[in-house]
């Protein structure tokens, strides 16, 4: 399947006048990060990323646009620079279940690829929703681009699977734990998230996370693992 029909297949789901056009209420709402990332792997070094999340709920339609920005420099030159775009739909099939549609893009200048864009299809489903307590599971097919800094562009089939819990510990603190793995016919890419946001003052609150990358295959002379720790300060709106 080719990239371009994937983009295609992915928008009519996610972008389609039904989608954004059904009547009834349209909720609103989203996240800004801002803060320091110590980063240890393919770069060394401590920054500032930005993260922003924008979210829209209309009758069965789930949206989410993600945004993620890393950047560092010294005197001699960029010693970090990462950007990743994901864009991912829910469609409500009944209180427990929905299909999905997910797109990400990410260029990470020094992970040895110019770029790599993934796109997937499939189901969900919500296996714990309890007040305090929530716990979701994602499958499906999907394909993989990757254009590495030497060589040609290269396109694979992919599984891709998802974890994501959250755990209201008390009335200002929240857990979360996302694992996500891109499983392919060259490589593997799997990445955890764990975080801890505690409520500052209203809609502002501090937030600690820490991420691991995996990819079983890389360019020569690049890490295999990436890990991150981010302290952020987080505005709600």
């Amino acid at each position: 399947m080719s990239f371009s029909r994937n983009i295609v297949l992915f928008s009519a789901l996610t972008l389609s006048p039904a989608a954004f056009a059904a009547t009834g209420e349209s909720d609103w709402g989203g996240e800004a990060e801002l803060g320091l990332v110590t980063t240890s792997g393919n770069t060394e070094t401590t920054t500032a990323n930005f993260k922003g999340k924008l979210e829209n709920i209309r009758e069965q339609w789930h949206h989410q646009f993600m945004l993620e920005t890393l950047h560092s420099s010294n005197k001699e030159s960029n010693t970090a620079e990462r950007y990743l775009l994901t864009a991912k739909a829910d469609y409500k099939i009944n209180d427990v279940s929905y299909a999905f549609g997910r797109f990400s893009f990410e260029d990470d200048r020094f992970s040895g690829f110019d770029y790599r864009a993934t796109e997937a299809l499939g189901y969900g489903r919500h296996i714990i929703r309890e007040e305090t307590l929530k716990f979701d599971v994602e499958g499906g097919p999907g394909a993989r681009q990757s254009k590495p800094e030497i060589g040609s562009r290269d396109s694979e089939a992919i599984l891709y699977l998802s974890g994501n819990l959250k755990w209201n510990v008390s009335g200002t603190s929240v857990f979360t734990q996302d694992l996500f793995s891109e499983i392919g016919e060259d490589a593997t890419i799997t990445k955890s998230v764990t975080g801890l946001k505690t409520q500052i003052n209203g809609d502002l609150a501090m937030k600690a996370t820490y991420t691991i990358k995996q990819t079983s295959k890389v360019p020569i002379g690049i890490d295999k693992t990436d890990t991150e720790t981010a302290i952020t300060l987080v505005y709600s709106f």
